[in-house]
């Protein structure tokens, strides 16, 4: 039979003679197609064959050199083939990184673990199309023969999808990560990997054609590398506990600061400091996580500036960040505070709802994530509806009924839906396994929700039963287990533990012989009956038996084998894994029919609940606040102390200072001060405001002035006008005075070192109020003493005390009004509508903020020229009450007299002065449209057009004109 002739055989024979001898090929290197075929699926599942292999010096795959086939050229060839070894290359240094992650020296951090997870995931999926592929060659009858170009044409989307893996791969890695010597943090791995995977899902979410795969694989391995992240985020906004080891959240735990301090609320929790400059922080971080430069943002540094939509999104995020952050700590507080009012709790408390609809956020993620991509329904308002957790006990009934809220939802859902099928079935496993559980009874019997079940068969297992941590094949080989119930007395392996009967006749005779004495004669020993044991041995022996069996239930049993069978499938609910192990696998094997945003999947999926938990958990923490703790009673007892509210409780103790610095005696014995101030408050009818007296302490600062408001404080004091008076009883030494109040925790977080700091500094202005009242009133006695001599001195004497005395009341009144009154108003009706800790401490913060302001003790200059004025005034009180007591001490002497009289003059001078100088500044229109309280000053102290007319000319009835400065 004549053999036909090849394609290159024919060429080599146009030439003369025998041809050209050194251009024949090679018979040996001959291959047919169906061989390369297979070494081509072969080397796509990244196996190596005779015809390709892989070179691990240059990291990729070759092909046997000199093969050829008869009916195709060496170019055409090796073109075809170039095409399947790039793909096949790409799959295998995808390979070789996830190997690299997951066998390293040390455990990889949770986010780059479940990234290589997914890829790997993936990676597998690629390569089974190949396996198919080659097993349908394998399996054909023979009739079609597979060939490179119809292969080529099948694999097109293999080829596409694994080159996209690769570059995903190659992209999201850093390739110095690898090196002995990096030092990128866990927390800066995640973020770059997210990063990028961010970046590339924004590029292909609008799917053009053929590009669905695309889409889907970048969705699955985002999923997949976000779930760690997302757990973490779960067990702090559910739980309060920051499950962190590997640090990768972008916060972290300041373990100096213990829980019980007061700097707990500011400097417990930090961000993180900034990214190494290797990774470049990309679109994912700049809509969930803080950037690098939001750091300062977080902890009250300066505000980037930014406008219009940009510098809402940079709003919006520090507020997430900063509302995450606290939840935490909210739920640690409420964990570790006292409670006070258990019976007044109220029913729907916090620890009673601790997850959405049952599920955790990973889960509610994932389920989120199912709806929006496969039907576009959102369901974040059914999961938490009118601001109240779904319960997770709901009947299935239940859970199929959606009502429309708001025209976001949809009518009632069809039961085909497939999330709508995972959460069904998530919820109802959920439930068995939350209400059954499993006890071991004796021998063969199984307890399980309260039936015991033997082997007799008259009970039924139940659907669900708990894990069984002793030996889980049980759950899994439930159904094996029911209808096999006669092979249970024989898997337990107590029923099986006793020695079978012994019949030693035979070794006894061997041993004794025909002579054993009568008490060897015993025939059939059977040692279960008790023999060489006493009664007790036995009962033991029993115990041990029954304690076996429920050790070791069913110890041989194992479950069947399925290859590629999830672990959700085969082993009970558990939470992070069933549920988002079956999206997943939804994921990997449906197209999407909507391919949204990530900026979309972020908000929808996951920020909208955690921006509803945290304001669930602030709605719990305010209550907790304003019930449990009181805050508005301890807030009360600080504006009683420091505001001067409760006239009594440090009436006596004024008074005595007062009387000692009249004296000209020094303030620099705390002890007795403090004596002193015990004394005032057991003394006062509002005692009980206090808990303990010993609550609130009075101390001498050595250096006032060395104080942060030092600039403030010369601004104050630059003007006061007695040089002659004694810097030991003058109003500055008030200033040395400071008062503390041990305020109970956790209320110390709102009233912390720097509120009572300005606490303190409000009330040593208003002492300076209340001692100049006190030296006037205390003139006037002696004037009246002296009311028989009617004198044109002394009318001005009476007229200037008069004019003293109605600035100083009338600016009294108006700090009564305006800081006492109605600026506590104002910081309760804002502590009802605050809804966290964090709104709450800035409204106190507001409310220092305004009550420093209309006192003039905020360092501003505009703040500091009208209270370097009223400071003045106020000395000019206390030099005018040291005119009156020379008087009365010695004014019959004509000297002490005429120094008393041109005293008089300087004081009235620098009176007119001070209030030409305020009433001009306070009456500026600009000023009163900003600062509506300076208004209300204007008139109390300007009353009925005293010093100043309605047109703003300055007049004083009855005295000379007033000169402005």
């Amino acid at each position: 039979m004549e053999v036909s002739e090849s394609f290159i055989g024919r060429i080599h024979s146009s030439f003369s003679g025998d041809g050209i001898h050194f251009a024949t090929p090679v018979s040996s290197l001959r291959t047919s197609e169906i061989d390369l075929v297979r070494g081509v699926l072969q080397m796509l599942q990244g196996l190596s064959s005779y015809l390709f292999y892989w070179d691990d010096n240059g990291h990729c795959f070759h092909v046997k050199s000199g093969i050829y086939l008869t009916h195709l050229s060496q170019t055409s060839l090796y073109g075809v083939l170039d095409q399947f070894i790039y793909t096949a290359t790409c799959l295998q240094l995808v390979e070789i990184v996830v190997n690299k992650i997951e066998k390293p020296k040390s455990l990889p951090p949770p986010t780059l673990r479940a990234f290589a997870c997914s890829v790997s995931t993936w990676l597998r999926r690629i390569r089974d199309i190949s396996l198919k592929e080659e097993a349908k060659i394998n399996s054909s009858d023979g009739k079609t023969t597979p060939t490179l170009l119809g292969l080529s044409s099948s694999l097109s989307s293999l080829c596409s999808g694994a080159e996209y893996l690769f570059q995903i791969v190659h992209g999201a890695i850093p390739q110095f990560y690898f090196e002995l010597d990096h030092c990128i943090s866990a927390a800066e791995i995640a973020i770059h990997i997210i990063n990028h995977l961010y970046a590339k899902l924004n590029e292909v979410c609008l799917v053009q054609g053929g590009e669905e795969d695309a889409y889907r694989m970048l969705l699955y391995i985002l999923l997949g590398s976000l779930l760690p992240y997302i757990e973490g985020l779960d067990s702090w906004l559910f739980e309060g506990t920051l499950d962190d080891p590997f640090e990768e959240i972008f916060f972290y735990a300041n373990k100096e600061v213990a829980i019980d301090k007061a700097e707990f609320w500011e400097k417990s929790y930090l961000p993180r400091s900034a990214m190494s400059q290797k990774l470049q922080v990309l679109d994912f971080a700049s809509d969930f996580l803080p950037s690098t430069k939001e750091k300062r943002n977080l902890t009250g540094g300066e505000s980037i500036s930014l406008s219009g939509v940009a510098k809402e999104k940079e709003s919006n995020k520090i507020d997430t960040a900063k509302a995450i952050i606290s939840a935490g700590k909210s739920l640690q507080l409420i964990r570790h505070a006292p409670m006070t009012s258990l019976l007044t709790a109220p029913a729907g408390s916090l620890e009673s709802e601790t997850r959405i609809a049952g599920l955790t956020l990973s889960e509610v993620f994932c389920v989120s994530l199912a709806a929006l991509i496969g039907h576009g329904d959102h369901i974040s308002d059914y999961l938490w509806k009118d601001n109240k957790l779904v319960s997770s006990f709901c009947s299935v009934e239940e859970i199929q009924k959606l009502e429309e809220i708001d025209g976001i939802l949809f009518a009632k859902i069809s039961s085909n839906k497939a999330w709508h099928k995972l959460l069904v079935d998530s919820l109802a496993q959920k439930r068995g396994t939350s209400s059954g559980y499993t006890q071991r009874g004796p021998l063969n019997s199984l307890i399980i929700k309260g039936k015991k079940l033997t082997s007799d068969g008259t009970d039924e297992l139940p659907k669900f039963i708990t894990f069984c941590p002793e030996n889980p094949a049980i759950t899994v080989c439930l159904k094996f287990l029911h209808e096999k119930r006669d092979a249970w007395s024989a898997l337990n392996i107590s029923q099986n533990f006793h020695l079978p009967p012994l019949n030693d006749e035979g070794l006894r005779q061997a041993i004794f012989g025909e002579n054993c004495g009568p008490g060897l004669a015993q025939n059939n020993t059977d040692y279960t009956s008790g023999f060489q044991f006493g009664e007790i041995e036995r009962l033991r022996f029993e115990e041990d038996r029954e304690m076996l069996n429920v050790l070791l239930p069913f110890p041989t049993l194992l479950p069947l084998f399925r290859e590629d069978m999830h672990m959700s499938e085969v082993l009970p609910f558990q939470n992070n894994s069933t549920l988002p192990s079956r999206i997943l696998s939804w994921i990997h094997s449906t197209e999407p029919k909507s391919t949204p945003l990530p900026a979309v999947i972020l908000q929808e999926c996951l920020i909208s609940y955690i921006k509803k938990q945290t304001d669930h958990i602030g709605k719990n923490m305010l209550s907790k606040l304003l019930h449990d703790w009181r805050l508005l009673v301890e807030l009360g007892v600080l504006r009683a102390i420091y505001l001067l509210g409760s006239g009594d409780l440090l009436q006596h103790f004024l008074t005595v200072i007062f009387t000692k610095l009249d004296k000209g005696e020094s303030l620099d014995d705390d002890f007795e001060l403090n004596t002193i101030l015990q004394e005032s408050i057991r003394n006062s009818a509002d005692n009980v405001l206090l808990s303990t007296p010993d609550s609130l302490v009075v101390s001498i600062t050595k250096n006032p002035g060395s104080r942060e408001d030092d600039q403030h404080n010369m601004s104050m004091s630059v003007s006061t006008p007695s040089k002659a008076r004694s810097q030991s009883c003058g109003m500055d030494v008030l200033d040395s005075i400071k008062f503390s109040y041990k305020i109970a925790w956790p209320l110390e977080l709102i009233a912390n070192l720097e509120a009572m700091k300005k606490y303190n500094q409000v009330m040593i202005f208003l002492l300076k109020v209340k001692r100049a009242k006190f030296v006037l009133d205390k003139a006037r006695r002696w004037m009246w003493k002296d009311r028989g001599t009617t004198t044109t001195i002394r009318k001005r004497h009476w007229l200037l005390e008069q004019k003293l005395l109605h600035f100083v009341d009338a600016f009294h009144q108006y700090v009564m009004d305006r800081v006492y009154h109605n600026a506590w108003r104002e910081l309760c009706e804002h502590i009802a509508v605050a809804g966290t800790l964090d709104e709450a401490i800035e409204v106190h913060e507001s409310y220092l903020s305004s009550i420093q302001r209309q006192c003039f003790v905020v360092p501003d200059k505009l703040w500091g020229l009208i209270a370097s004025r009223i400071n003045s005034i106020l000395g000019l009180a206390l030099d005018f009450y040291s005119v009156q007591q020379n008087l009365s001490s010695g004014g019959a002497i004509s000297a002490i007299k005429a120094k008393c009289d041109k005293e008089v003059d300087r004081i009235e001078k620098q009176f007119d002065d001070c209030m030409a100088f305020l009433l001009r500044i306070l009456s500026v229109k600009l000023n009163v449209g900003q600062f509506p309280h300076l208004a209300a000053l204007v008139t109390r102290i300007n009353y009925n057009y005293f010093y100043m007319s309605n047109s703003g000319s300055l007049t004083a009835p009855g005295s000379r004109t007033l000169r402005s400065t």
